[in-house]
């Protein structure tokens, strides 16, 4: 199509935009430049925009009755004046950050709270509720960390991937069209979104950081991301 050209999809009409400030039959006028290409709803029919998002917003499960919503959290710090190395409590700093969180999980009503048995990864769950079920395999990867502070990850970004898809299965299985929390540790959160974007295991990089909500919408064997490491209660 020619640039500045009448396009009519139904009752709606755009412009596409060109290098002049083009108006609209019902005078709306394109306030971009010529090198912006975009369409504009100039005319009546703005529920076939409306249907159109819609269909847009469900085809990425936003609002699907029977999605299951997965809450992928990382545990609070633990990590500032640790005295303990082999799975060390939160820091100070560490239960304000899960206090935070409780209050934000609390209000959104899950209907169940898993949890890494990891120490800080318990702790930050019972921050939020004392009915917690733990789930050996929401782990970190394995890792030893050498005296120069170099990691050496003993599992690879495709184990993990298998190993959290496994989880998120079967959770979902257990409580379809509920949302779920999973409090777990940053590689494993890694992990499922990866999978989730179809990236190849070690592609994305990502560092959550803790008490960071990422989500899934899971339906049958579809998972759309819908969130990255939100951490607007911290705010």
């Amino acid at each position: 199509m020619s640039p500045g050209r009448l396009q009519a999809k139904g009752r709606v009409r755009l412009w596409r935009c060109s290098g002049r400030r083009l108006q609209g039959r019902r005078g709306r006028r394109c306030p971009h430049t010529g090198a912006c290409g975009r369409m504009l709803a100039v005319a009546a029919g703005s529920e076939y925009v409306t249907r159109a998002m819609l269909a847009l917003e469900a085809a990425f499960l936003i609002g699907v009755e029977g999605v299951t919503e997965i809450w992928l959290v990382r545990h609070a710090d633990c990590y500032r004046d640790m005295a303990v190395v082999d799975d060390p409590p939160l820091s100070p700093v560490g239960r304000e950050q899960a206090a935070h969180l409780a209050r934000r999980v609390q209000h959104a009503q899950p209907a169940a709270v898993y949890s890494s048995p990891y120490l800080r990864a318990m702790e930050t769950a019972h921050a939020i509720t004392d009915d917690v079920r733990v789930d050996p395999r929401l782990v970190e990867m394995t890792l030893e960390i050498s005296e120069d502070g170099s990691l050496d990850f003993q599992e690879t970004p495709a184990s993990a991937v298998t190993r959290m898809r496994a989880v998120i299965d079967e959770i979902v299985a257990e409580h379809e069209g509920k949302r779920v929390v999973l409090i777990t540790h940053g590689a494993s959160i890694v992990a499922c979104l990866t999978d989730a974007m179809r990236l190849e295991p070690g592609q994305l990089r990502l560092f959550p950081y803790y008490t960071s909500i990422s989500t899934l919408r899971v339906l049958g064997d579809r998972r759309m991301v819908g969130t990255f490491g939100d951490v607007a209660h911290l705010e």
